[in-house]
């Protein structure tokens, strides 16, 4: 059954924060509604109300430089609302988190159907106690500084977004579309959410476990680039036997030095940077083209097309096929 609308969203705002984690989730849901009726949704009345809430109202200036006008956080006080997302932005290398706008979340999470951030609105929400215990996600780049702050969460920096429950975290930037879209998703089906990422001109939905950035990228970019050709190679030869004793050679290491080596200057191992390397190529595979399952099994080093639907399932949470029907682009 589809809920009762329009469904009140309150996007909480501070200065310094980030416009377009603001903004994207607000066009997102601005857009689903002028998409419904095309979508099947009959019902004639929007989808969604947003209020834009600060701890004291009015005029604040965002970090790109652009004043946006919001309502104070009492404004809500006496209202049912759905979903409360806190944005993320900072203006320095330490985020400082609003003492007026923790405890409102903190007062009225009990009240909302669901508690969203974005990028390093994460922040807010482990300061309103939220989080402990619970798998989340930030931007890449803060979430070494999430985790140090706040050790009872376990700071995940891949995915584009996680969902725990009626808890929802997601990277930075434009990831805060993905993650409105998600929301849109959930509420009024997958039909409503493509129609929605086609009204934003966005090439595909992405999935919440898909990677915030290209592994063999990151992995190149290390600061010490004493892997960068062996991961190069690897991204070359991914249908090969990349077994540690086999990339120790490549490296003319042993296998024991290579391993410790590795995980003390990549922050994994060996076998993980080789298994994401084969899902980033399988995904691509997937959207980019019409191979069949068995091919792109064994192509990117997966072996047998069940392996290939073991790794999908334990990361992305989908099958291949289900994968595929959401993001080829070859579907119509």
């Amino acid at each position: 059954m589809k809920p009762r609308n329009p469904l009140r969203i309150a996007l909480l705002a501070y200065p310094g924060m980030n416009l377009i984690d603001l903004s994207g989730p607000l066009q997102t849901f601005v857009s689903a509604g002028r998409v419904a009726a095309s979508a099947g949704v009959s019902d004639p009345r929007p989808l969604y109300e947003v209020r834009v809430l600060s701890s004291r109202g009015g005029a604040l200036m965002t970090g790109a430089g652009l004043s946006v006008e919001t309502e104070a956080l009492e404004a809500l006080d006496n209202l049912d609302i759905d979903t409360i997302i806190a944005p993320g932005g900072s203006v320095g290398e330490r985020f400082e988190t609003d003492p007026a706008l923790v405890a409102w979340i903190r007062q009225h999470a009990g009240r909302a159907r669901r508690v969203c951030s974005v990028c390093t609105g994460a922040f807010l929400l482990a300061a309103a106690g939220l989080l402990d215990g619970k798998r989340v996600t930030t931007h890449w780049d803060w979430a070494l500084r999430l985790q140090q702050q706040f050790p009872a969460i376990e700071v995940d920096p891949e995915p584009i977004f996680i969902r725990q429950g009626d808890i929802w975290t997601s990277a930075g930037v434009t990831a805060g579309i993905d993650l409105a879209l998600a929301l849109v998703e959930q509420d009024y089906g997958h039909k409503v959410a493509i129609a929605t990422a086609r009204q934003l001109v966005m090439f595909i939905k992405r999935p919440g476990g898909q990677s915030q950035f290209s592994v063999p990228l990151v992995s190149q970019s290390s600061e010490n680039a004493r892997f960068a050709e062996l991961h190069a190679w690897i991204a070359s030869n991914l249908k090969n036997d990349l077994r540690v004793e086999n990339l120790a050679n490549r490296v003319n290491m042993s296998p024991r030095t290579f391993a410790r080596t590795y995980v003390a200057e990549q922050g994994r191992t060996p076998a993980k940077t080789v298994e994401a390397m084969r899902l980033e190529a399988a995904c691509r595979a997937l959207e980019e083209t019409d191979l069949p399952l068995k091919s792109i099994a064994t192509e990117t080093g997966h072996g047998e097309e069940q392996n290939l639907r073991r790794v999908f399932q334990r990361q992305l949470g989908v099958s291949p096929a289900q994968y595929r029907s959401r993001f080829s682009a070859h579907q119509e």
